[in-house]
């Protein structure tokens, strides 16, 4: 009778391995169709993989997604309800849960949806960035920014906070952040077209913030915030955009006439070099300027800053490049090494200031 039981029990071990290892190619072949838009069949692929597989989270969650591409939010619902309460739920679940009730008008549900999914998951980035997307929706620019800014603070590597929270401070009255977000960004996602909206935004921003009204005058408005606080009676604090960073930038702008890839990089490079010469990176900290005095240091940050404000000025980087190969050559060399790195230890929040 032992030697039964043995026998069942290595048979049925035996069977289920080779179901799991069926369902996975099962599952695999249903996201290609998927992707190739043929929602109908990878379904049925995705059923069968889950009678083999009834305990995976992951075949439930990709029916949910084929049905949330097919815009049949019901069906997605229906599958999603369920499965927020498996065992192995990601936070993913509730980001589609909730945008499947946000897409089908229930904006309440949605709202409640991602905040139940924070109670279980605080530091998930994806569920500030729906959050702050709702609020965006309906114009509320504030809302909106306490939660992208709050996804940045727990989820610093997660790059969408940042792009949502650079365009909203760029069209504001404090640009200053927008750009320090913004640059940050296209180091987290350097190679999409959101990347491109980015570089072309930083330059512009630039472009319209800095105003030449003739050979010796000019106007800089990055911020507008002149609010001064007092933590203690020693520790004045001045506010960043519009003391620090507008001073600095207008130094490093003076001799200049223009806005274009050539100034900007000198502009970039004496504005880095003065903020560390008048020490305020010990006040006020910064992952993106500490990398810049980095690349300045190595000799890299003209290829460098040409290559962060492109795309606003298509037509002259392509002749620098041209003009510069080895420049551009030896800087992608190393920088490849020299990436910015962004976790819980090695961030910037605007609230550190």
């Amino acid at each position: 009778m032992l030697l039964f039981m043995l026998l069942a029990t290595n048979t049925v071990a035996g069977q289920s391995k080779q179901d799991k290892a069926r369902a996975i190619e099962l599952g695999q072949e249903a996201i290609a169709l998927m992707d190739g838009g043929n929602i109908k069949k990878s379904l049925e692929l995705l059923e069968e993989a889950q009678k083999l597989d009834p305990k995976n989270f992951n075949y439930p969650y990709e029916m949910a997604y084929a049905h949330y591409l097919d815009s049949d939010f019901k069906s997605s619902i229906k599958i999603l309800k369920k499965l927020v309460k498996h065992p192995d739920v990601q936070p993913n679940a509730y980001q589609m849960l909730g945008n499947a009730y946000s897409l089908s008008g229930q904006r309440d549900k949605a709202i409640k949806t991602y905040k139940k999914g924070l109670d279980i998951f605080p530091n998930a980035g994806p569920l500030y960035l729906e959050l702050g997307n709702v609020e965006r929706a309906v114009e509320s620019y504030n809302e909106a920014l306490t939660y992208y800014e709050k996804g940045i603070e727990v989820d610093p590597a997660f790059p969408s906070n940042y792009y949502w929270t650079s365009i909203l401070f760029a069209n504001s009255t404090e640009e200053v952040w927008g750009m320090i977000y913004g640059e940050i960004f296209i180091h987290l996602e350097p190679n999409t077209k959101r990347t491109s909206e980015i570089s072309k935004l930083l330059f512009d921003v630039y472009k319209s913030e800095i105003q030449f009204q003739n050979d010796t005058s000019f106007s800089i408005s990055f911020s507008q915030n002149n609010v001064i606080t007092i933590d203690d009676i020693s520790n004045l604090k001045i506010p960043f955009g519009l003391g620090i960073y507008e001073t600095t930038l207008s130094l490093a702008v003076i001799g200049e006439s223009q806005i274009n890839l050539e100034s900007l990089n000198r502009i970039r490079s004496r504005f880095i070099e003065l903020y560390f010469e008048k020490e305020h990176h010990k006040k006020y900290p910064n992952i993106l300027f500490d990398l810049h005095k980095k690349i300045l240091d190595a000799g890299h940050f003209e290829a460098y800053n040409y290559w962060i404000l492109m795309v606003g000025a298509p037509e002259e980087f392509e002749k620098w490049a041209e003009q510069n190969k080895d420049k551009w050559q030896n800087f992608g060399k190393w920088f490849v090494s020299n990436l910015l790195q962004i976790d819980e230890e090695n961030k910037f929040h605007r609230s550190q200031y």
